[in-house]
């Protein structure tokens, strides 16, 4: 993505457009395989050394509660962060922590089907986001990053 693109995302979130904002979201676009928010605050800390780490923090939490980025919560309890807002699903491997995207229109298809016949009592179905776990059969050692 293109500094043109941070600057029209935080526009249509009805976001002002600052430093802060676009060193994240340099960063959202730059690091690979969903990254936490210590991946994240490494990058931009490094590239952006006058940002504040609390700062990081604040505009991560911003960036979910206007939708630009979705949080993924790994088996290991660690927060991840997604900017490909596509519909998509997540393949996990238990054994290195990576993070997969999967897309498949007719699993989506079928999804929304599912729930639209199948009437849950007191809920309304919003989204529909699956993690499917497993391991990959060329996996790397645990903390690599596919690239």
């Amino acid at each position: 993505m293109k500094k043109e693109n941070y600057v029209i995302n935080l526009k249509n979130s009805e976001l002002k457009v600052t430093p802060q904002r676009t060193a994240v979201l340099e960063a959202l676009n730059n690091l690979k395989n969903h990254p936490t928010t210590d991946n994240i605050k490494e990058y931009v800390v490094k590239n952006h050394p006058y940002i504040a780490v609390g700062t990081i923090y604040k505009t991560l939490e911003t960036f979910v509660k206007k939708g630009l980025v979705k949080k993924v919560k790994t088996e290991e309890d660690v927060m991840r962060y997604d900017s490909i807002l596509d519909k998509h699903h997540h393949l996990y491997c238990e054994d290195t922590d990576h993070i997969e995207d999967f897309y498949d229109d007719k699993l989506n298809e079928l999804l929304e089907k599912y729930f639209l016949k199948k009437n849950i009592p007191n809920f309304k179905v919003k989204d529909i986001r699956l993690q499917i776990i497993g391991t990959f059969k060329n996996k790397k050692n645990k903390g690599d990053r596919y690239e």
